[in-house]
């Protein structure tokens, strides 16, 4: 992940409360509230990264190490999108789409790895994910993409 000129447009685009100063406008007014990430991934740093990047556009970040974890949250099923690593100890994220598949949870999922393989990818994109990036990646091609996932009804 690397910073981009994404801040600028992305001002435009989402709502930023800051202390001290006025909403900005977005353009997802129809939600009523910011909308939800999860984040599963079993890299700490990764996943503070990401939740930062989350936050600074306005968005809430709920950060998980584990797809287990993640589907033993009472929040989980409040998800507006999921940002999900592909290989990670116990369930892996092409079983977690899957289960979460088989249990008709409609959730836009955004695959990020740096250990997959076009086969992986493949897999990902045939069961319905919005999105597959691989590490590292700029901040606004997951920002493009989670707003292209947050889009689609």
């Amino acid at each position: 992940m690397g910073s981009g000129s994404a801040s600028q447009s992305r001002s435009r685009l989402y709502q930023r409360k800051v202390e001290g100063s006025p909403a900005q406008a977005y353009d997802l007014a129809a939600m009523a509230r910011a909308p939800l990430i999860s984040i599963v991934d079993d890299d700490d740093s990764l996943r503070i990264s990401l939740a930062s990047l989350i936050r600074s556009v306005g968005f809430t970040a709920l950060s998980f190490a584990s797809a287990e974890a993640f589907l033993g949250s009472t929040q989980a099923r409040e998800s507006d999108c999921l940002l999900l690593d592909v290989r990670m100890p116990g369930m892996n994220g092409l079983e977690l789409q899957r289960h979460l598949a088989a249990a008709n949870w409609r959730l836009p999922i955004i695959f990020i790895t740096s250990h997959a393989g076009d086969d992986a990818r493949a897999a990902a994109l045939a069961a319905g994910a919005a999105g597959f990036l691989y590490k590292p990646f700029r901040d606004d091609e997951l920002l493009n993409l989670m707003e292209a996932a947050l889009r689609t009804p």
